[in-house]
């Protein structure tokens, strides 16, 4: 397998955003999944019938399969094998997608260095959230300022803020009325006061994630609601990687309610990086449920149980808090551009947006507070 990688910078292509990975095969099995006719997805595809033709027979002799079922005057079929890629394909797709964006942005950070000299620039590392794709976003448009985003676990993001890989973390918690050792031992040893700042950004919903007809079949045998659901026999669990904000979300609630995991299927053999390529497993019917963001749940039409309310944090060092593009950040979150933004996100919403927050104070889940308050 040979993968090259090409980008444009004409007027056109910068006018435009996103990332895309594209392959001329699956260009073609979608053109004539479409049309059911070579001559219509020649068509499609802007090329010759003879091309078309020639290139099936290209591709069935380098696969070693058959790629459509055609008969003169009937409709032309997809084989099941052309399907089966088609949806590998698109699972590959997604978990790349992630991949691409960092590309991108890489790409544009030297265009923009070129372009504007009082652009500022933030090394973000942060736990995979929809809004702070959008933050992203919003800082280049509004703020003069471009947000370096590479998504990774909440751990992990900490580490780096504290190693010097990145200037900026965003991690999330659940809101907890009492101390959870999970995330105490996961989060805390990275957490320091008086060296870290906390920035508040927003709040967000996290739930169970099914597919409709699952919901139907567990509403059938009375296990419509999620923990019955989750034991139920044959359920297949995506999780998220270790380290990540919401493994530690499942770990914490598996713990209250006393389930091992090793019991369930998938909590160590089915593991995603994303909410958005564990969505694409339960709707693509590899899995049965999965922990993510309602919003998340939505753009995927799956069934959405909401089981727990987050908030979404930055943090920094302290020195940091006051320079130049920690500022500006801060002063974006605060505008209520910011706030309208994840208005169009499902279950997000803005809280107390650039606020600097007292890390004793800001997470219940710290037992430092409850220490120093029997000392005084």
């Amino acid at each position: 397998m040979n993968i090259q990688l090409r980008y444009d910078l004409d007027a056109q292509a910068l006018r435009q955003s996103g990332a895309d990975l594209r392959n001329s095969l699956f260009d073609l099995l979608h053109a004539l999944e479409a049309s059911g006719s070579i001559k219509a997805a020649a068509a499609t595809l802007g090329q010759s019938y003879r091309h078309v033709w020639g290139s099936i027979r290209h591709w069935e002799e380098a696969l070693g399969q058959e790629l459509i079922l055609w008969h003169k005057g009937r409709r032309a079929t997809l084989t099941d094998y052309s399907r089966r890629l088609i949806w590998a394909e698109r699972q590959a797709r997604v978990r790349m997608t992630p991949h691409l964006e960092a590309l991108r942005a890489e790409l544009g950070q030297v265009l923009r260095e070129a372009a504007d000299s009082r652009l500022q620039f933030l090394n973000v590392a942060a736990s995979h959230d929809l809004g702070v794709g959008r933050l992203q976003e919003l800082a280049t448009d509004r703020g003069q300022l471009h947000m370096k985003l590479r998504f990774t676990g909440s751990e992990q993001a900490l580490r780096d803020l504290n190693e010097g890989v990145c200037e900026l973390a965003g991690f999330h918690v659940p809101r907890l009325s009492h101390a959870s050792a999970v995330f105490k031992s996961a989060l805390g040893p990275h957490l320091r006061p008086g060296e870290h700042k906390l920035i508040s950004s927003h709040r967000r919903v996290q739930g169970w994630m099914t597919r409709r007809e699952t919901a139907q079949a567990a509403a059938s045998a009375a296990q419509a609601k999620g923990w019955a659901r989750l034991r139920t026999p044959g359920m297949r669990l995506v999780n998220r990687q270790p380290g990540s904000g919401t493994r530690l979300l499942l770990d914490h609630l598996l713990q209250e309610q006393g389930i091992a995991p090793e019991g369930l299927d998938g909590y160590h053999s089915r593991v995603e990086h994303t909410h958005v390529a564990v969505a694409a497993m339960i709707a693509g019917g590899t899995a049965d449920i999965g922990l993510g963001m309602q919003a998340v749940a939505q753009d995927f039409g799956l069934q959405f149980e909401p089981l727990v309310e987050e908030d979404y944090y930055l943090v920094c060092l302290k020195e940091r808090l006051d320079s130049e593009p920690v500022l500006r950040l801060r002063q974006l979150l605060s505008r209520p551009d910011w706030a309208a933004e994840l208005e169009g996100l499902p279950g997000c919403a803005a809280e107390r947006p650039g606020e600097v927050l007292s890390l004793v104070q800001a997470l219940p889940w710290w037992e430092f507070k409850r220490q120093r308050a029997a000392v005084a």
